[in-house]
């Protein structure tokens, strides 16, 4: 075997002590690789075992809570499980029979007749709300001005009178969107629990049309399925909604609402109005039905600002109905317009009146342009037309009514259906039958009553297939 000097390289001979230097090196190498796994072993995290199943109710009539709890399974050097021993959930019975003594008050009840304070005197002690902490038992000593905390109240205890939040564990709690206390789980826009968004479309428009006479203007159709629908504007005009029945929810008929909170379609909407003037439509949501806004104008549109969510699968059919009912995507910018004193000065909605030859109309057919205007419209019914007579900027018809499909006051024989311009849309042909929807337009004096066929409105030639279509529409009457 070779010298061992320091600063030089060992060299081994061959043989027998080679071999026992060999195996000494061996297992020294996997004592050093076992030490390594045990070590890493020992340090690294421990685990959670399974929920155990949920205890009963807290309550047995109104809100309570039950919980579920598992265990940490943590060895020698292991670091300290991430999360909570316990789970707290709601539990819902049906309310608590008129006259039952509250949970708190139950507990409070429990002391009566046994001495407290080290005294020997007793007390008869009722809930006292005025303690710092809502979750403790805090009990007032009736007819006396002190009260006493007697710990903690049990779990499922309302935080306070008529509160949502419950008290577990001493800390009040309110409940997540997926049914366990303290969570902090809320729903999204969407609708979806701890979602982020993604599953909906956030709709935001300002409808700038300025009008052109006194009377309700088609806003926007709200699909059903829309959530957190919030409307506003500042005029002296009305907002108003129509149901999917055709009846009005809110400022229909010109008749004005009263402020407050309506049940409809499915849900709350809260109707607010002052003296700014401003109005609001807060809609939390979803809608069961389709709503129709509108606005009743009596002044010029300064901008009705209106926004809602809605899932994306209704986002397309959304938009392709809107483009039916010939509603821009996007509003058009504000235009000036003269005031309101009669309906003699009405002008043309959108742009002032072509010059002859008359444009082409737009394409208004369909199942959503015929659904539309049968149920926002006063009037509809089958009749043959007189005459025809331009009178400054607008047509008057002289027509012979032969059938009513829907009226909300009596018809004659003979009547005179007005249309915006000298080239209304759409043109009546003289001695023709035609179905119309048509409007009842007052004056605000109350000088003037017609009735009105809107620009781009129902108005088909009769025939058996449009009798059967108007009728279907009157049974379905989505909007």
């Amino acid at each position: 075997m070779g010298k061992l000097r320091p600063g030089n390289t060992v060299w081994l001979a061959s043989g027998h002590t080679g071999r026992l230097w060999f195996f000494h090196n061996l297992l020294l190498l996997l004592w050093t690789l076992l030490n390594c796994v045990l070590g890493n072993s020992a340090q690294g995290p421990s685990e959670w075992t399974s929920w155990g199943s949920w205890s009963g109710c807290s309550s047995s009539c109104g809100r309570g809570v039950s919980v579920r709890s598992r265990r940490c399974i943590r060895l020698l050097g292991q670091e300290p499980c991430w999360g909570n021993t316990h789970e707290y959930r709601l539990c819902q019975f049906p309310d608590c029979p008129p006259g039952a003594v509250a949970f708190r008050d139950l507990q409070c009840a429990l002391y009566n007749g046994h001495p407290v304070l080290g005294m020997q005197k007793t007390y008869q002690w009722v809930p006292f709300y005025g303690a710092p902490n809502q979750c403790d038992l805090n009990c007032l000593a009736e007819g006396h001005a002190f009260y006493h905390s007697f710990g903690r109240v049990l779990d499922g205890t309302t935080c306070s009178p008529g509160a949502q939040e419950l008290c577990v564990a001493g800390h009040c709690l309110s409940v997540g969107c997926d049914g366990l206390l303290g969570s902090g789980a809320r729903e999204d826009h969407c609708g979806r629990c701890g979602g982020t968004n993604d599953s909906c479309f956030f709709v935001q428009r300002v409808f700038r049309d300025a009008g052109a006479f006194t009377g309700y203007w088609n806003v926007t159709l709200i699909p059903a399925g829309a959530r957190h629908i919030r409307v506003a504007h500042q005029s002296h005009n009305h907002l108003a909604l129509m149901g999917s029945d055709g009846h009005y929810v809110l400022n229909g008929n010109w008749a004005v609402s009263r402020p407050g909170t309506y049940q409809a379609v499915g849900t709350h909407i809260v109707y607010t109005r002052d003296a700014r003037p401003e109005e609001t439509l807060h809609v939390a949501g979803p809608t069961s039905h389709d709503l129709l806004l509108q606005v009743l104008l009596q002044e010029p549109n300064p901008g009705i600002k209106f926004e809602f969510w809605l899932p994306r699968e209704l986002y397309g059919p959304f938009q392709a109905q809107v483009q039916a009912l010939g509603w821009p995507l996007r509003q058009p910018q504000p235009r000036e317009v003269v005031h309101f004193p009669t309906l003699s000065t009405i002008l043309t909605r959108t742009q002032t009146l072509a010059p002859d030859p008359c444009l082409p109309c737009p394409d208004t057919r369909g199942r959503a342009h015929r659904l539309l205007h049968y149920c926002s419209s006063d009037f509809v019914f089958q009749a043959r037309v007189l005459g025809r007579h331009r009178q400054n900027q607008e047509t008057r018809y002289e027509v012979r009514v032969q059938l009513v499909y829907k009226n909300q006051s009596p018809l004659r024989v003979r009547e005179y259906v007005w249309a915006l311009g000298h080239c209304p849309c759409p043109l009546l042909s003289p001695h023709r039958e035609y179905l119309l929807a048509v409007q009842r337009l007052v004056s605000p004096d109350g000088t003037q009553d017609r009735l009105l066929l809107p620009h781009a409105g129902y108005a088909r030639p009769w025939s058996p297939a449009e009798d059967s279509r108007v009728r279907l529409a009157a049974r379905r009457c989505p909007f």
